[in-house]
């Protein structure tokens, strides 16, 4: 081992080529919303100062790695319209850009390493390393291998390959320091004994194959690919030090380093499905817009520095600076997500709001692919239409439509102590709603619009006990919905028509005969 090579500063990153910083998810499991942020983070930081933005996948653990998990990353990236210029997909000049198929680039590393002396093979069985780690948390020893074999010459060590499998193991110097500039926490350093002894790099199957692990494979790639930062979670922070060893071992340049801070649910702990959706099919599913989320997940450890918080992704681009990365754990919160989606919701033309909304509709089994109706009143695109725009004010995530108006679309169910107001009798229930069909009934079909009816209605009602509208309104809207909380009776009429909304109320005062 020279040390000579750890002397020079780990802050690194020269001008290889301008700002480059990449998205390297692992295809083990869906993408989350701590992978959205990071995704997010590196995309503008890149399109902030002029660079490139590089998907990367990591896929080194072949048995954990699934091609539909690598599909919903892409997919999810696009669709938060976080458009990469490298990588899976599209290439570039740096290709491949799945680190399966980059073994033979790796190889020419180890075997560099192998000729430096800075790493060794170690023949260990998994169960004598699971045995000396329990042996060393009962005796309240920090764990840490320090591996025999480093003395093993290398031609030994390839005569038992033959007939062993091995795991590469880097010669960790004892008691070095290893400091680096992390440019949202500042200067971290770490001392080479708290690593766990010889770390390893990579799984050696014959003397010929061998599998590469995470912190080996990430120095390679980022180096070849000429990664200027890397912008990470803080959960990496600890993987950081080993990955500058291998640098210096290696003899390249580290990039500059960034860690963010942790999500966290509202009780400060890690965030996790009991705190809302954390997958980006969840969101989707539930009918968030990416630019909400993009909007929110901007907030979850970045701030600009004032009470602004809605931002396009283009304004976010121009805003954005690792300088107000905050270091401690960032809140995550649904109510305030809910509030930005609502906002989106509500900027959203009509017919665009009511093209996102169609399937979530047929999903609930509503309506038909030909938007009519699977049962109650028929229904077409402007039909539609009039109801999302009924509900577009009051509107969080598009998966509530169906739970908001599905009497529109279907004959409601309910029990007939819905339709009472007040401790009204049955019979004043029903003397109200004979009130309202006979008012409606005398309305034209072509006069039976929100204006017409509120004046009519409104007249009738104001001739109730104590001028109580209630009495006369409640029973009204809750013939038509079915549901205790709507919007007003007169917009609902209008949208139900004429035939509709008395057959409703006709159903209604049956109920109560």
């Amino acid at each position: 081992m020279n040390f000579l090579k750890f002397l020079f500063s780990a802050r690194g990153g020269g001008k290889r080529g301008g700002i480059r910083t990449r998205f390297a998810p692992s295809p083990t499991g869906l993408f989350h919303v701590g992978s959205a942020r990071t995704a997010l983070f590196n995309f503008l930081f890149a399109r902030r100062y002029g660079g490139k933005f590089i998907l990367r996948i990591e896929d080194t653990d072949l048995e954990r790695s699934k091609s539909e998990y690598e599909k919903d990353f892409s997919e999810s990236i696009k669709w938060l319209g976080l458009n990469w210029d490298e990588g899976v997909e599209i290439g570039g000049p740096y290709a491949p850009y799945r680190q399966s198929q980059r073994l033979d680039i790796y190889k020419k590393y180890i075997k560099e390493l192998f000729k430096d002396g800075d790493v060794f093979y170690c023949f260990h069985s998994k169960e004598f390393l699971d045995k000396e780690y329990e042996e060393q948390i009962n005796v309240k020893t920090n764990p840490a291998h320090h591996c025999e074999f480093r003395k093993l010459p290398f031609d030994a060590a390839q005569k038992r390959l033959k007939h062993e499998n091995a795991i590469i193991r880097f010669k960790t110097p004892p008691n070095l320091e290893i400091v680096f500039e992390d440019l949202i926490r500042g200067r971290i350093s770490f001392n080479s004994d708290t690593l766990g002894g010889d770390f390893s790099l990579a799984k050696a199957l014959n003397p010929k194959e061998f599998s590469p692990l995470y912190n080996f494979a990430v120095v390679i790639d980022d180096f070849e690919m000429k990664i200027s930062h890397v912008i990470r979670g803080e959960e990496h922070i600890s993987n950081t030090p080993k990955q500058i060893l291998i640098q210096r071992a290696l003899n390249i340049p580290a990039p500059k380093y960034a860690h963010l801070p942790l999500i966290l649910g509202p009780d400060k702990s890690k965030l996790s499905k009991r705190h809302g959706a954390t997958s980006m099919i969840d969101y989707r599913n539930m009918g968030y817009l990416p630019e909400a989320l993009v909007n929110y997940f901007a907030f979850l450890g970045w701030n600009p520095g004032n009470e602004r918080e809605v931002f396009s992704l283009d304004e976010l681009t121009k805003s954005f600076s690792l300088e107000k990365v905050q270091k401690s754990g960032a809140i995550f919160n649904m109510e305030k997500l809910d509030w930005f989606n609502g906002y989106y919701l509500r900027r959203l033309s009509l017919d665009e709001l009511t093209k996102r909304i169609i399937p979530f509709l047929e999903k609930d089994g509503l309506i038909r692919k030909d938007f009519s109706a699977q049962g109650g009143p028929a229904s077409d695109w402007e039909y539609i239409k009039k109801i999302v725009l009924l509900e577009q004010p009051r509107l969080k995530r598009l998966c509530e439509v169906g739970d908001k108006a599905a009497y529109f679309f279907e004959t409601p169910q309910y029990r007939p102590e819905l339709l009472v107001w007040r401790g009204m009798l049955f019979k004043e229930v029903v003397t109200s709603l004979n009130i309202s069909y006979e008012a409606l009934g005398k309305v034209n079909e072509s006069d039976f619009n929100k204006e017409n009816l509120e004046a009519v209605l409104l007249k009738e009602a104001e001739r109730g006990r104590g001028k109580d509208k209630g009495r006369l309104l409640w029973p009204l809207r809750a013939a038509l919905t079915g549901l205790e909380a709507s919007p007003g009776p007169f917009e609902i009429l209008e949208i139900l028509g004429k035939n509709e909304s008395l057959k409703r109320v006709e159903t209604a005062i049956k109920k109560l005969a």
